[in-house]
C-alpha cells in the first residue's frame, strides 16, 4: 500500500487556501504518496463516520485554483483539546483523535493554518507521536518566521481596491472616508493597504494615537486645497483611552470590530468634515486569490511534501529572503509578528507624509 498524506485546513478561511491543496497534491503524487483530504479540520475526523476523502490530480483543474475558500471546509471552533459538548462543558477529546488518525493509517499530516491551529495541531503531533509539516495561511500576516503567509497579498488587494472605490465617492461629496479592516492584533493590511490606497491617516495597534493628531492631519489636507481624506483603521486599534472594541456574537464569541464606526464622529466633531465609515470584514477572506498568493500557495504545497517525503517534522513551510524554506514550528508560533516600528513599510508612509496619528 502506497504511504498517506492527511491534509486539513483549519482556521479563518482566506484566498489561496485551494491553490496550496493542488500543489501538494499534484507534487505527492510524483512522489508515489496517496492523499487524503480532511473536511472541517479537525473537528471532520471527531464525526462518526470521520470526514475524509480521497484527493486526486484529477480534482484540482485549474479552476479549482481559482476559487476562494477552502474546498475541504474549515473550522475556527472545537478545540480537541476543549471540545464543547452540549450544557456549555467541553472535554478532552485529543487521544480519541490521535487514535482516529492512527486507525486511517496516515503517516503524515499537514496542516494548512495559522498560529492557534499551528499550536492545537503540535500539540497533538506530539501527544501521539504524529508526523506533522504546517503550511502558513492567514490574512492578518501575523506568524513569525515567514515574510508571508497564504491570503494576505489578496486581503491587502482587496483593500486597496476598497481605497481606490472610495476616493472617488469621498471626493464628490466633500469627505473624509474611514476603511476598517481585519488583521487581529497586527496591523499589516491596513499598513500595505493603507501606502498602495494613498491615504491619509493610517492606524494600526502597534502605534499610539491621539484624535487631535488625526484632525491636525486632515485640516491640513484640507488647508492645501483638497476637499476629501483618505484614512485606513486596523480593527484591532484601540479607543484613545485604551479600550477594546468588540462585537460579541451568539454563543458569548468575541470578535474585533466597531473602532471605525467609534472613530467616525469623533474625527467629524474634531475637524467639521461629513464623515463616512466603511467596514471592509470578511470581503478580505473571499474572492479569487491574485497572482502572489497563487505562487506562494504553489510553492509552499510544493515544499511541505518535499518535507514530508524526507522524514521531517515539526517543521512549517516559509518565504523568507525571496525563497521557499522550512523553520521550526515552535519558533513560528512563538510570538506574534506585528508591525515593528522600524520598518520599511513605516517609514515609507511617514516620508509619503502618511500620519499615524501620533
Amino acid at each position: 500500500m502506497p504511504k498517506q498524506i492527511a491534509i486539513l485546513t483549519s482556521g479563518g478561511d482566506c484566498a489561496g487556501l485551494n491553490a496550496v491543496m493542488r500543489a501538494a497534491v499534484y507534487r505527492a503524487d510524483s512522489l508515489g504518496w496517496k492523499v487524503l483530504g480532511i473536511e472541517n479540520g479537525t473537528a471532520g475526523l471527531l464525526d462518526s463516520p470521520p470526514r475524509i476523502r480521497g484527493l486526486k490530480p484529477a480534482d484540482f483543474n485549474a479552476s479549482v485554483m481559482r476559487q476562494g475558500g477552502t474546498i475541504l471546509g474549515t473550522t475556527n471552533t472545537r478545540n480537541p483539546f476543549r471540545y464543547p459538548v452540549p450544557g456549555g462543558e467541553t472535554r478532552d477529546r485529543s487521544e480519541e483523535l490521535i487514535a482516529i488518525i492512527k486507525g486511517l493509517k496516515i503517516d503524515a499530516l499537514i496542516g494548512i493554518g495559522g498560529d492557534g491551529s499551528f499550536e492545537i495541531m503540535s500539540r497533538l503531533a506530539t501527544q501521539g507521536n504524529l508526523n506533522f509539516v504546517g503550511i502558513p495561511k492567514t490574512i492578518d500576516n501575523d506568524l513569525d518566521m515567514t515574510d508571508f503567509s497564504v491570503g494576505f497579498d489578496t486581503a491587502v488587494a482587496v483593500a486597496t481596491e476598497a481605497l481606490d472605490r472610495l476616493q472617488p465617492t469621498a471626493a464628490s461629496h466633500d469627505r473624509v472616508m474611514i476603511l476598517e479592516v481585519m488583521g487581529r492584533d497586527a496591523g499589516h493590511i491596513a499598513l500595505s493597504a493603507g501606502i498602495a490606497g494613498g491615504v491619509d491617516v493610517i492606524l494600526i495597534p502597534e502605534i499610539p494615537y491621539t484624535v487631535e493628531n488625526i484632525a491636525k492631519k486632515i485640516n491640513a489636507v484640507k488647508a492645501g486645497g483638497r476637499n476629501f481624506a483618505l484614512m485606513i483603521v486596523s480593527e484591532a486599534v484601540k479607543t484613545p483611552e485604551g479600550n477594546k472594541r468588540q462585537v460579541v456574537y451568539q454563543g458569548g464569541e468575541k470578535r474585533y470590530g466597531g473602532i471605525g464606526e467609534f472613530l467616525g464622529p469623533k474625527i467629524a466633531e474634531a475637524t467639521g468634515s461629513e464623515t463616512r465609515v466603511t467596514v471592509l470584514g470578511h470581503v478580505q477572506r473571499g474572492g479569487a486569490p491574485t497572482y502572489n498568493d497563487r505562487l506562494l500557495a504553489s510553492g509552499l504545497g510544493v515544499k511541505a511534501v518535499e518535507l514530508v517525503n524526507e522524514g521531517k517534522f515539526g517543521r512549517m513551510v516559509a518565504w523568507r529572503h525571496n525563497e521557499v524554506t522550512d523553520v521550526a514550528i515552535e519558533d513560528a508560533i512563538r510570538q506574534c509578528r506585528v508591525v515593528s516600528m522600524d520598518s520599511s513599510l513605516v517609514h515609507t508612509a511617514r516620508a509619503l507624509g502618511i500620519s499615524f496619528g501620533d
